[in-house]
C-alpha cells in the first residue's frame, strides 16, 4: 500500500503542475486576443481537484514516509507556485523521502 501511495503522489505532482500549464494557456486565451474563458472553465476546475488531491496525498505520504515538518511544509507550499510540485518531488527523491521499502539493516561484522 506504501508504495501505491508513494507513486500515486509522484502522479499526483505531475498532474498538478500539468495542469497549472493547462490554466496558464486557458488565462492567457481568456485575457488575450481571443478573450474566450472556456480553457479557464475546463481546466479551473481540473487544476482545483488536482491541487486537493495533492495536498492529501502530501499529507498521507508524509505520514508514510515519517517526513519531518519542514518538508511537510515545503511540499504543501508547492503546490500553490506553478511547476513547484514537480521540483519538490524531484528533491524528496534525490533524499531518499520517496523510498517504497525502508533499506534493510546492515549485518554486523566482526573486525579481528
Amino acid at each position: 500500500m506504501r508504495e501505491k501511495l508513494t507513486r500515486l503522489f509522484v502522479a499526483a505532482a505531475v498532474a498538478e503542475a500539468g495542469s497549472w500549464l493547462a490554466l496558464l494557456a486557458g488565462m492567457a486565451v481568456k485575457y488575450g486576443p481571443p478573450a474566450n474563458e472556456i480553457g479557464v472553465k475546463i481546466f479551473g476546475p481540473i487544476h482545483g481537484g488536482l491541487f486537493i488531491a495533492y495536498v492529501a496525498l502530501v499529507l498521507v505520504v508524509a505520514r508514510l514516509h515519517r517526513w519531518r515538518p519542514l518538508p511537510v511544509l515545503g511540499a504543501l507550499v508547492c503546490a500553490v507556485p506553478p511547476f513547484a510540485t514537480l521540483f519538490f518531488e524531484r528533491w524528496a527523491r534525490r533524499r531518499g523521502m520517496l523510498r517504497s521499502a525502508p533499506e534493510p539493516a546492515r549485518p554486523l561484522t566482526r573486525v579481528g
